[in-house]
């Protein structure tokens, strides 16, 4: 955290996505649990389309901010933690999104922004892992903390309607999800910690560094946001039937015969498609890419919340 003295109070940036809508006062709000708690006046910087979040992130630290935290939806918190990760520099979370699975998976009250605010400010510090995903086509390093996909999980993040999501939440994705159930599999090579665990067609690769998704599902079961490990879930559902087959494997936590959904741990895994497929990361759709190689970054992010 950055040296302060008597005369030059703390102070926090707050990131904001003015897309999203809210019903409460957040500038007003944080204006003033800042004064009450003896911080100086709030940073203000908002996303753009352009930027979502990880220039306004940049310059919250170039003006010396305490603590920087991300208001918006689950991509915001994303772009913030990417330049956050490794500096020490803590981040708060005002979940205002529609998702708002790191909170969720944190304990947070996502019902409660102004509870958040204050323990942004004022609450315990907590060290949660980062996953630094690496594509060579295009080549771009970003990170993610909830989870990422190559595949049918990705195309339902691609296909989403906007307006639906605005109105129902994440039912919106249930309606996306129903809409791309066919599709062909995609020939892939998967290898964690090195060893190669899959060769075959497969409809979707998912890897989580939390447990829980939309709507509460849990489909990372042994997920913790801090053990230092990568969890993956194979998707590959086979014939009409086969996608029965995948929720029961989910419900198992894949520990049957059936190849219909497999479970792997590791701190890194290399994913490779014969072509190129949707990628997504915490939610949001990334284009599509045929190669990424994504790493455990053990405990590199500091967040400060309310203890729960």
């Amino acid at each position: 955290m950055s040296d302060t003295s008597s005369t030059s109070p703390k102070r926090a940036a707050v990131i904001i996505n003015p897309a999203k809508p809210v019903d409460i006062d957040v500038r007003g709000l944080m204006a003033k649990h800042s004064e009450n708690n003896g911080w100086g006046e709030p940073i203000w910087l908002e996303t753009t389309k352009d930027d979502p979040g990880v220039g306004q992130a940049k310059e919250a630290l170039e003006q010396g901010a305490d603590i920087v935290i991300a208001a918006g939806g689950d991509g915001t918190v994303r772009c913030v933690a990417e330049v956050l990760a490794g500096t020490g520099i803590p981040m708060g979370l005002l979940p205002l999104g529609t998702g708002n699975l790191l909170a969720r998976n944190l304990g947070m009250d996502v019902t409660d922004v102004e509870g958040a605010m204050v323990g942004a400010l004022t609450g315990w510090e907590r060290k949660i892992d980062v996953v630094r995903a690496v594509r060579n086509d295009p080549d771009k390093e970003q990170v993610f903390l909830v989870m990422a996909g190559v595949g049918y999980d990705a195309t339902i993040m691609a296909d989403t309607n906007e307006d639906l999501k605005d109105k129902v939440g994440w039912l919106a994705y249930v309606d996306a999800g129903i809409r791309n159930l066919p599709g062909k599999p995609v020939k892939a090579t998967i290898i964690v910690d090195g060893k190669d665990v899959v060769h075959r067609g497969v409809r979707s690769v998912m890897v989580g560094n939390c447990g829980k998704v939309q709507g509460n599902l849990e489909i990372f079961p042994d997920a913790k946001v801090d053990d230092g490990l990568l969890d993956v879930v194979v998707l590959a559902p086979k014939g009409k039937l086969g996608w029965f087959s995948v929720i029961a494997g989910m419900i198992g936590k894949g520990k049957g015969q059936d190849t219909s959904v497999e479970y792997f741990q590791g701190k890194s895994v290399e994913i490779t498609l014969e072509h190129n497929d949707d990628y997504q990361l915490d939610g949001d759709h990334e284009g599509e890419g045929k190669h990424v190689v994504m790493t455990m970054d053990p405990e590199a992010l500091t967040i400060r919340m309310a203890a729960n």
